[in-house]
């Protein structure tokens, strides 16, 4: 069984902006399943299914982004997957807009969500998908740039992003992490 994972936070202020490219992303991978994400558990909301003949829950944790991986600590627990079966997918201020990086492994770098679920799961040895999202014109205006709104000409731009993450999603579960990161990184 996968299990994935897009981080966000949960309230409606937070749905158009940079930070939630994980919550978008889960969104696109339902929508093109025709899956509904609605069952509330966990602190997350979540649906278990089936995608490309494998089971996953796909999951976006409701507890605020610094506090992801409480979210994420229960549903492995519960559903005894395994870490590398876990794939997270995020907003990179490193990576630029619509870009998308795929890795097998690796610390949480300056991402709280990131952070947490390390700390949550005690292993760095999980997949992630970064989603780039650039920097702020202004760098100490960090947070309200990732928290602010997306202008309608740098939606296109991220929403590519997103659709980019969906497929590195599907071809990681049809042909493994190593054929995804040859094929988007």
């Amino acid at each position: 069984m996968y299990l994935i994972v897009g981080l966000g936070n949960p309230e409606e202020q937070y749905a158009n902006t940079r930070h939630n490219m994980g919550f978008d992303t889960i969104n696109e991978i339902a929508k093109r399943y025709n899956i509904e994400v609605k069952k509330n558990n966990f602190d997350g909301i979540y649906e278990k299914t089936k995608i490309e003949e494998k089971d996953v829950i796909l999951l976006k944790p409701q507890t605020y982004m610094n506090l992801s991986g409480k979210s994420i600590k229960k549903v492995v627990d519960f559903y005894k997957i395994p870490i590398e079966n876990i794939i997270v997918i995020y907003d990179d201020m490193d990576i630029d807009k619509g870009i998308i990086k795929i890795r097998k492994k690796g610390g949480p770098g300056s991402h709280n969500g990131m952070k947490s679920i390390v700390n949550e799961l005690q292993s760095t040895d999980f997949p992630r998908i970064r989603i780039g999202i650039g920097k702020p014109e202004f760098l100490p205006d960090k947070i309200n740039y990732v928290i602010g709104p997306i202008f309608t000409d740098e939606r296109k731009i991220l929403d590519e992003g997103i659709k980019k993450a969906a497929d590195a999603v599907i071809e990681i579960l049809k042909n493994g992490i190593d054929t995804a990161m040859n094929k988007f990184n």
